[in-house]
């Protein structure tokens, strides 16, 4: 008999949401199983009719290739697995992989660059954890000069950015006048967007350049590669 574990930990093991998506999803009733609405902390093993906005979730084979994608996102791509409607944006469709993949993390809808995607849930669960202090780096271009000053200001950090939540000092790098880079471990929702706009600063561009030791190496917008094996074994580390 296989081991049950919990509907969150499955869809995300599948290669099909994180968890944090699969507990939204189950609280606004968009997941079944079996036919009956999914609740919180149930345990399936895979064997049964498990559902998502009405679509059955098909069973990925045992012997399916695990990949891990270095993608570029292009600015204007919702990174979500979830169908965006009329838009047809999320970034699942826009990459049109032959296998089933989702992407690690997020890049908001008006960022652009680095992403990873995997059909691998057990590679975004470690890489997500927060403890890996895995590092992000950036390319920012703003809507004025910004002087040495406001630099050191906004590499300070402990700037609320969620309610109860105060960002972490991070790097900044001056490439000229208004454009920098910045280089963090944790990223909360829009961060970097968030601290320059405390400043009075608007973030016209931002591309992510680089998460842990994984770059675009030429990828052009809407481009993808394969990570090597030596890749993969210096990020898992």
């Amino acid at each position: 008999m296989k081991e049950k574990i919990r509907i969150n930990k499955y869809l995300s093991a599948s290669g099909v949401m994180s968890r944090r998506e699969a507990d939204r999803f189950i609280m606004s009733g968009r997941i079944t199983i079996n036919g009956e609405n999914a609740e919180e902390g149930m345990k399936v093993d895979g064997s049964e009719e498990i559902r998502i906005d009405g679509v059955l979730l098909e069973k990925k084979p045992e012997s399916e290739k695990k990949v891990i994608l270095c993608y570029y996102k292009k600015r204007g791509i919702v990174t979500s697995t979830v169908n965006q409607g009329k838009e047809k944006n999320n970034i699942v469709d826009e990459i049109n992989y032959p296998v089933r993949v989702y992407p690690v993390g997020r890049l908001d809808k008006e960022s652009e660059g680095l992403i990873l995607l995997t059909n691998d849930g057990s590679v975004v669960n470690k890489l997500l954890k927060p403890n890996k202090q895995i590092e992000k780096e950036y390319e920012l271009s703003l809507d004025k000069d910004i002087p040495d000053n406001d630099i050191k200001k906004m590499a300070r950090g402990g700037i609320e950015i969620v309610p109860g939540r105060r960002n972490k000092p991070f790097k900044i790098v001056r490439i000229d006048n208004c454009h920098i880079k910045v280089t963090l471990t944790e990223g909360m929702n829009r961060e970097i967007r968030r601290v320059a706009e405390y400043y009075g600063y608007r973030v016209m561009k931002l591309k992510r350049i680089r998460f842990g030791n994984i770059k675009l190496n030429g990828l052009k917008p809407g481009q993808y590669r394969e990570l090597t094996e030596e890749e993969i074994r210096r990020l898992m580390k």
